[in-house]
């Protein structure tokens, strides 16, 4: 059974990390909320600082979870807020949570995403029709379609059984879907993704290592700033491949961005943490690259 929207994940926390910032009070309006909230999420005005962040990524969740939960919303910005609660879920586990923690979170930014894709009329009228993986493929909004495949991606890694028995598949889907709706999307997201569920997953399951390295090289080629895009084709693609000299060149152009100020400050977050692993990919012995 697909996972039900489960929202106040970390509430309590986060509430009392939202009070400490200054940016909610009880007479606090649901569009007041929502402008605090886009504040702490933001990333991009000042310095970035990987380790105080946190607290704003959980502040901003806990006032979306706010609004979601205590106000009428039209359609449009209820579906904006839980694409927005899908992301979050997904990039808290991504950096900030232990191992132990990310199966929630995962699944929490699983249900988001659906329940925004859910509140399509057409995606709904597909579903009933034709079943949940053709409504994937009539999915209209990219955020929605793209974080949710990301978590399900995720989650799938905590559930083989859902992942043999179609799992995987919906993944394929989503994926497809958001590189036809916006290719560039979240820095070339919708070609990295797809390529890395191609490049990672079994054949029998819809992988295909032949067409990953296409899609890295289009996500590079969306977006020279992502960092990821570069640090995903090495690892992924041309490491499991022994291209030594490909992987060695990948995590060079990598590194190259990261001591750019303008180009890394592009995507403070994601950067950091391809940064951080294509340092220690680079690393580990033995050592290839010079």
């Amino acid at each position: 059974m697909r996972a039900a929207w489960n929202g106040g994940l970390w509430r309590a926390g986060a509430v009392a990390l939202v009070a400490a910032l200054g940016v909610v009070g009880s007479g606090t309006s649901p569009q007041e909320k929502l402008a605090a909230a886009e504040a702490l999420y933001n990333r991009w005005d000042g310095a970035f600082e990987f380790t105080a962040y946190e607290a704003r990524l959980r502040g901003a969740i806990s006032l979306w979870e706010e609004v979601l939960a205590a106000t009428d919303l039209t359609v449009d910005e209820r579906e904006a807020v839980l694409v927005r609660l899908s992301r979050a879920y997904f990039e808290l586990a991504e950096a900030y949570l232990p191992d132990g923690e990310r199966r929630a979170a995962y699944a929490t930014g699983e249900a988001a995403g659906l329940a925004a894709l859910r509140l399509d009329p057409e995606f709904a009228r597909v579903e009933g029709i034709h079943g949940f993986r053709a409504a994937l493929g009539a999915a209209a909004e990219v955020g929605a379609i793209f974080w949710y495949g990301n978590n399900l991606g995720r989650s799938l890694n905590y559930d083989y059984g859902r992942a043999l028995f179609g799992g995987t598949r919906d993944v394929l889907a989503a994926f497809t879907r958001a590189v036809e709706l916006d290719e560039a999307y979240w820095g070339g997201g919708p070609h990295r993704a797809l390529a890395n569920f191609l490049a990672q997953t079994p054949g029998f399951l819809g992988g295909d290592q032949a067409q990953a390295g296409l899609h890295f090289a289009r996500a590079v080629e969306l977006d020279p700033a992502f960092v990821q895009n570069y640090v995903d084709w090495a690892e992924f693609y041309a490491k499991p491949r022994r291209e030594w000299d490909t992987f060695c060149r990948l995590l060079h152009v990598a590194l190259a961005v990261g001591d750019d100020p303008a180009q890394r400050e592009r995507w403070p977050l994601y950067n950091h943490l391809a940064l951080t692993r294509a340092t220690a990919l680079r690393a580990e012995p033995p050592e290839r690259c010079p």
